[in-house]
């Protein structure tokens, strides 16, 4: 297994853990969830909370996105549990106005419009940016784990794009996915664009 160089002698100071999941509600919906916890090693004086302690979350902060199968948001509940700051979760309620719209190409670009400098809270965007990109794994993953289970579909590469002979909207978004790569001329061949002098499949 690879792993990081060995490092030289240190002291922790600071964490930042990260949790996304993704689940199938019993109503047919999705619910996409995140949470983010930042933590010190040291003890620190803050002006509202007095004393923080080694440990002690200095931003505990979580999303829950309720989503249909085309990407769309149902319903979005957002939480600040520990903060800085005492009007740090005066801005949650400002996140509704993400009800309706659809996790898409352009995601990132809603999120910056919406909640750009002091209309939003930039960990909670940080969040969302990411939740999309787990919504995608969550919904196709589950698309093809249905296909498989009904006989439709034996593909356990990359999860497939939801219309048929579209373009999906993932390729080029990152090395492993170029045009060129292995990885499309394997699973999406019809969409697998040859470096030059290169013959295109089939």
């Amino acid at each position: 297994m690879k792993a990081l160089p060995h490092p030289v002698a240190r002291e922790a100071l600071h964490t930042r853990r990260y949790d996304f999941r993704g689940y199938l509600r019993a109503d047919g919906l999705f619910d996409i969830e995140g949470r983010m916890v930042d933590t010190k090693d040291y003890a620190f004086p803050n002006d509202w909370r007095g004393e923080v302690k080694p440990g002690e979350p200095v931003h505990d902060m979580l999303i829950r996105l309720t989503l249909d199968d085309h990407f769309t948001v149902k319903d979005i509940a957002v939480v600040t549990a520990a903060s800085p700051f005492s009007v740090c979760d005066a801005i949650t309620p400002a996140f509704n106005i993400l009800k309706g719209a659809t996790i898409a190409k352009g995601w990132s670009r809603t999120l910056r419009s919406s909640f750009a400098g002091a209309h939003g809270c930039t960990h909670h965007v940080e969040m969302l940016r990411a939740m999309g990109t787990v919504a995608f794994q969550t919904i196709y993953g589950w698309r093809e784990k249905v296909k498989r289970e009904s006989g439709l579909s034996k593909s356990e590469g990359p999860p497939a794009e939801a219309i048929p002979g579209k373009r999906p909207a993932f390729l080029d978004t990152c090395h492993a996915l170029a045009s060129d790569s292995e990885v499309v001329r394997t699973h999406w061949p019809q969409f697998y664009e040859p470096t030059t002098g290169e013959k295109k499949p089939g």
